[in-house]
């Protein structure tokens, strides 16, 4: 997800302009911010930022798997006990191990969608919810 570095933004507003779902806007510090739900992750505001404030979301790793450990951290204060703690390291780590293996499997059918994106990427949401016995959607 790209995001605005406010250290760079001057306000300047190109990439509002150039934005073709409207998810720039400028905030009331005069710096752009970029809606998360509404983005479509098309680069453009990246291409065209004269101040080079729009950045890339690798960036934000390290923040974010801080956040990701703040969060273990904080959980983990509900369990007083060693073996309690131990067990919900080990279910925080299933958790983790799930989310990177979701993550994983999503890449490998965004990786192979055969007969062009959308069609690809029909037939592997059908194959998915025929393997859990679900609808299909298509």
């Amino acid at each position: 997800m790209p995001w605005i570095d406010e250290t760079l933004c001057t306000g300047c507003g190109v990439c509002i302009a150039q934005c073709p779902v409207d998810a720039i806007a400028l905030e009331d510090d005069n710096r752009a911010e970029i809606n998360d739900s509404e983005c479509i992750r098309c680069g453009r505001c990246h291409d065209v930022c004269p101040q080079e404030a729009v950045r890339h979301d690798s960036e934000r790793i390290p923040q974010e798997v801080a956040q990701n450990l703040q969060w273990v951290r904080r959980l983990l204060g509900h369990f007083s006990q060693p073996e309690e703690q131990a067990a919900f390291m080990q279910r925080m780590v299933r958790f983790f191990n799930k989310e990177k293996t979701v993550s994983e499997r999503t890449l490998a059918a965004i990786r192979g969608a055969e007969g062009g994106p959308g069609p690809g990427l029909d037939a592997a949401i059908g194959d998915l919810a025929a393997a859990r016995g679900g609808p299909t959607k298509g």
